[in-house]
């Protein structure tokens, strides 16, 4: 169900990985755009799900990020209750260029107690702010 002027949930998990597939590769929106055909400003509403992206686009989005379409689609049990399940705070972390840094690079650290450490710290910078 629609929020009230919001995205949809579903809108802007797409949205979501989609920014985060465009940043895993190293790509600006204004260089996904060019490859997409429309303005950067475009590429900006996709990811925020403040504009749905159309089946054929985001068909063509798959493709210049070399992934499929489903990859960026939650999970059909996850699809109906988002918010509660994590898919909300996605949206969050990539809303911003510094959160969209961390999530990229985070799966990138090998050692697994050193995860838990940067998780860690961020716990504790974020109830002190």
């Amino acid at each position: 169900m629609a929020r009230i002027g919001g995205p949809e949930e579903v809108d802007a998990f797409v949205g979501a990985r989609i920014s985060l597939r465009r940043s895993a590769l190293g790509l600006s929106q204004t260089a996904l755009a060019q490859q997409l055909g429309i303005s950067f400003q475009q590429v900006q509403k996709y990811e925020t799900g403040q504009n749905r992206i159309s089946a054929s686009r985001l068909h063509r989005a798959a493709t210049v990020l070399a992934t499929s379409v489903e990859a960026f689609f939650p999970p059909v049990e996850t699809a109906r209750d988002a918010a509660d399940t994590g898919w909300e705070a996605l949206r969050h972390i990539t809303a911003t260029a510094d959160g969209r840094t961390v999530a990229t690079a985070f799966p990138l650290i090998d050692d697994r107690e050193v995860r838990k450490a940067v998780a860690r710290v961020v716990r504790a910078l974020a109830r002190d702010s």
